[in-house]
């Protein structure tokens, strides 16, 4: 044997074992982009530099879910009365066991993770997100990309931001749905909109006493249907101060619970958002005094945003208010693939999810076109449009659609099932579902900031429907009938179900606009299918 020969010879065990080792074929194997995972707002930016290489960046990785058709096929049966499994619903643990990522899955990919130098957290309980951590430079190896500081055109805002699509190795890229945390870009905007006046006495607007009365729940309320029993999630990306809620709550002679604060994604210190988290909470006290009410907070980025609604879920908390969100294109589309796991498992487990449709009307972009507001789009979500409110000695009169309600076809997700051509004749969702008041000028008297406001926009319509929905719940608890569950399903077949019974269970809506589209009979794309008759819709669905 020549010393050459025997020099390969040598050499191939040790190759063999080279290739044989994961760490090895991590390196090697070739890389696939995750498509649509770059903000948008980077190409309206300037690079001022690059991240420091040791600076701290946590992400979130969301996987793949398992048998979507089958997920499909659930939750259709699960929404139908006809169905032997009409609401039975499923546990987080069982959606784990049945649609989540494998174990075989979870430990492949954060056996990756790790094997790149960060530091991975527990697997969230839907089996769906795993939690990593490291610095700039091991996040840019990990992902195949590098991390670049911007300075956004006109707003001037500077944020930190991934120039590329990550990528990861065609082993196990097929798992992984969407890479969060690969920038800090503040994303989301709330719906809250404040009359243009402080006082130092309780504003103008709708009160604990005058909201019930107004959508017929004084009587189901007196009865001691109150929420009780029913927990409320409410999504924020700004923190506040209890001492405003205090206020709101001594000054209407308000006995109810202290709100408890949820972290997550590390959760936030920012109040520049408190107005609109005291109107949530306000709100839901004001009709649903006796439910326990749940302040999700997280970072406003798309690692909090994945964190906080992977938490929502599998935290399983039966009903949730979304008063923040982003024009529908302004989502990457690795983000929204992984919202919307989460609002298709939201409601296999029987989640109740309402969302803003946002304050710009038919151009939630502000473009000159049309579109909508995101996640109110997603067909798992109860999209919340606005209306003006006019009472006649506290009972409600009539309701015009508000001109600032967010509403249009959504340019991404297809005509769900429980939408029919009758009722939208375009091939994609329709947006709003349902509506409430949330015009300003006849909003709700809110404490905040040191002062009373009068506040609306379609953020007091999401907590609206969401306080309801816990009276609803709790009378269905209490009378042995169904919680609401996934609303959208719900909500379609009931105002479907009968002319006589629409007219009764809802407020219909027929005049006003909110720039390309009316409000009409029946459903309409500002207003949806209207406000909720609250005694008169729990008849009907009980």
């Amino acid at each position: 044997m020549t010393p050459l020969a025997g020099l390969l010879a040598l050499s191939l065990p040790v190759v063999a074992a080279l290739a044989a080792s994961p760490a090895f074929a991590a390196q090697t194997d070739a890389r696939v982009a995750l498509h649509g995972d770059v903000i948008s707002a980077v190409s309206n930016s300037a690079k001022t530099g690059e991240v420091a290489s040791d600076k701290k960046v946590q992400v979130s990785v969301s996987l793949t879910p398992r048998d979507t058709k089958g997920l499909d096929a659930f939750i259709a049966k699960v929404g139908d009365r006809k169905s032997p499994q009409y609401k039975h619903y499923l546990t987080v643990k069982q959606y784990a066991a049945r649609y989540g990522a494998t174990s075989a899955t979870i430990a492949k990919v954060s056996k990756y993770l790790k094997s790149q130098g960060l530091k991975t957290d527990a697997v969230s309980a839907n089996h769906l997100t795993i939690g990593a951590s490291g610095t700039a430079s091991q996040v840019e190896k990990a992902f195949g990309t590098t991390l670049a500081r911007y300075k956004e055109k006109g707003s001037g805002h500077s944020y930190f931001a991934n120039t590329s699509a990550p990528k990861l190795p065609a082993g196990i890229a097929s798992a992984v749905s969407d890479v969060a945390g690969l920038n800090d870009y503040a994303k989301y905007h709330h719906n809250a909109q404040a009359a243009p006046h402080a006082t130092a006495k309780a504003a103008a607007g709708l009160t604990p006493t005058t909201a019930k009365k107004a959508y017929n729940l004084t009587s189901t309320v007196s009865a001691g249907y109150n929420g009780s029993g029913s927990t409320v999630a409410l999504l924020e990306f700004s923190a506040f101060k209890q001492s405003d809620v205090t206020k709101y709550d001594t000054n209407y002679s308000l006995s109810v619970a202290t709100p408890t604060v949820v972290a997550a994604g590390g959760g936030t210190t920012d109040t520049s958002g408190q107005d609109e988290v005291d109107l949530d909470i306000e709100v839901v006290q004001a009709l649903a005094p006796g439910s326990t009410i749940k302040v999700y907070e997280a970072p406003n980025s798309d690692a909090g945003e994945t964190a906080v609604y992977s938490k929502l879920v599998s935290d399983d908390v039966p009903i949730i208010s979304i008063s923040w969100g982003i024009y529908e294109s302004g989502e990457t589309a690795s983000n929204r693939t992984a919202l919307n796991t989460d609002f298709q498992e939201a409601a296999a487990q029987g989640q109740s999810v309402f969302a803003a449709s946002g304050d710009s009307g038919s151009d939630d972009a502000g473009t000159g076109g049309t579109s909508v507001d995101f996640p109110a789009s997603d067909p798992y979500v109860t999209g919340t449009g606005g209306t003006t409110l006019t009472t006649s000695s506290g009972t409600w009169s009539k309701e015009t659609a508000w001109s600032g309600s967010g509403g249009g076809v959504s340019s991404i997700y297809s005509r769900p099932s429980f939408q029919t051509s009758s009722e939208n004749s375009s091939s994609y969702r329709g947006v709003p579902d349902v509506a409430a008041d949330a015009n300003p000028s006849s909003g709700w008297s809110i404490y905040t900031e040191g002062a009373w406001y009068e506040f609306g926009g379609t953020s007091a319509a999401a907590p609206n429907w969401a306080a309801f929905t816990a009276i609803l719940d709790d009378e269905a608890d209490e009378t042995g009938g169904y919680e609401l569950g996934y609303a959208n399903s719900t909500i379609y077949a009931l105002a479907t179900s009968s002319s006589s019974t629409y007219a009764s269970a809802f407020h219909d809506v027929t005049s006003g606009s909110n720039g390309s589209y009316s409000a009409a009979t029946g459903y309409d794309k500002v207003t949806g299918w209207g406000s909720y008759n609250g005694a008169n819709f729990i008849s009907a669905e009980l």
